[in-house]
């Protein structure tokens, strides 16, 4: 049996994190230093921001935060980046891009200034699994901000109402979708998922494509889409969603998806791990007691990979800073457990990176309801869940197009995602 126990003592026992910030003038090697900073908009960062006042006082450091949706994340990015501008010194994203910002050289390894201020940083501290997808080639080049998985939450009440049994299928879940959805004669959606073009719709679908069997390369690294797994997975998305979904899906994104699950205006949805938190909100939920969270189903065997997420989101340097010691720094200080542990106390955050906090008694109270389902789906979680190879932002794009053509219906599963391989392929062998 799961027990928080046996998940959680992913290390031996967590090293105390010594974070005392420098307390006097002398004593701030970076005062009246600025630093440029993009972060992407999610409850980690709107704690961040409410910290920065105090993170000024203590070490002069002054940052100009900029906050974006995750969708439109990476091509600022890679826009600054590629044009060599400067303009960020710290920025933010997931681990897939990591490869291809190393081999551009857009980034740069942390290991010296994490070295030279050891007393900010707690290798010990973090999630092995979070951690390590930073390190490429034996070098650290991120510090993960947050972290999540996937499963599937349902409202369990009206899963008894209707004599339904928690879902363990794809179909355990069209089934149940569509039940409730006539039942309530569509007043409640039956289930309700991302279907955004790009990242967001990608993101969910993936968990389709993996359960079903398929993945996005084959063992040579070509596209591997349009396979009978791929296609089977893509035609059970679209399907329960156009049958069963709320109207306006296919524009939904992680926060669409989130507050209609939320309002309890839908009776399932396969999202981020990180929503819990927001079911559980009695601030802001009105499902507050009545989700249930199960694992993504997995109905392939042997099954290929894993169809729960394993998404990582980190700081990274800039390779054009021109204060990437400060910058180093002041990732760390947003990394360390002090400001995750504030992080849960002011926002719905429960994709803390840190051990400690994970296992605190705090983050318990908030969110016990879902803890070890999510420690669950964290584990099981499968780091090529999304392709981390250098044509990542390529791939999803592709993909995304070939996803929202058969939720539109305009393209078969099956031609779009010809479509996606033939265009994923180009891209490869550039």
């Amino acid at each position: 049996m799961l027990t928080r126990r046996n998940v959680l003592m992913l290390t031996a026992a967590v090293a105390a994190l010594a974070t005392a910030l420098p307390a006097s003038a002398q004593d701030k090697p970076f005062d009246g230093v600025q630093l440029s900073v993009l972060l992407e908009g999610h409850p980690t960062t709107d704690a961040i921001q409410k910290l920065l006042p105090a993170f000024k006082e203590a070490t002069g450091i002054d940052v100009a935060l900029e906050v974006v949706p995750e969708s439109d994340i990476t091509a600022k990015e890679l826009l600054e980046f590629s044009s060599k501008s400067g303009r960020y010194d710290v920025v933010q994203n997931n681990i897939i891009y990591l490869p291809g910002f190393v081999k551009s050289g857009f980034i740069v390894p942390l290991d010296d200034f994490l070295a030279k201020h050891a007393a900010q940083f707690d290798k010990a501290d973090f999630v092995p699994g979070y951690f390590n997808t930073n390190v490429l080639d034996g070098k650290i080049y991120g510090l993960p901000v947050y972290g999540e998985s996937t499963f599937v939450m349902y409202r369990k009440d009206l899963f008894e109402q209707y004599g339904l049994a928690a879902p363990k299928t794809f179909e355990d879940i069209e089934n149940a979708a569509k039940t409730i959805s006539e039942k309530t004669n569509k007043q409640i959606a039956g289930i309700t998922m991302r279907g955004q073009q790009g990242i967001q719709g990608v993101y969910v679908w993936a968990a389709y494509l993996w359960g079903f069997g398929g993945s996005f390369l084959d063992a040579n690294g070509k596209s591997a889409l349009a396979t009978p797994e791929g296609i089977a997975a893509l035609d059970a998305f679209t399907k329960v969603l156009k049958d069963y979904g709320p109207v306006g899906v296919a524009n939904f994104g992680w926060e669409e998806n989130r507050l209609l699950f939320q309002q309890g205006k839908a009776a399932i949805t396969l999202d981020a791990t990180v929503n819990g938190a927001y079911n559980e909100d009695p601030t802001a939920s009105s499902v507050v007691g009545k989700v249930g969270y199960v694992p993504v189903p997995m109905q392939s065997s042997p099954p290929k990979g894993g169809s729960s997420s394993l998404a990582v989101h980190s700081m990274y340097v800039s390779a054009e800073s021109k204060n990437q010691e400060a910058a180093a720094f002041f990732a760390a200080w947003a990394t360390a457990k002090e400001q995750q542990l504030k992080a849960i106390e002011t926002d719905p955050n429960s994709g803390v990176t840190s051990l400690s906090v994970l296992n605190g008694d705090s983050f318990g109270k908030r969110y016990g309801a879902f803890r070890e389902g999510m420690i669950a789906a964290i584990n099981a979680g499968n780091p090529q869940y999304l392709p981390t190879v250098e044509q990542a932002n390529e791939i999803i794009n592709n993909t995304g197009i070939a996803v929202s053509k058969a939720l539109s219906g305009t393209a078969s599963a099956a031609d779009a995602l010809k479509e996606a391989d033939e265009a994923n392929n180009a891209a490869l062998a550039r």
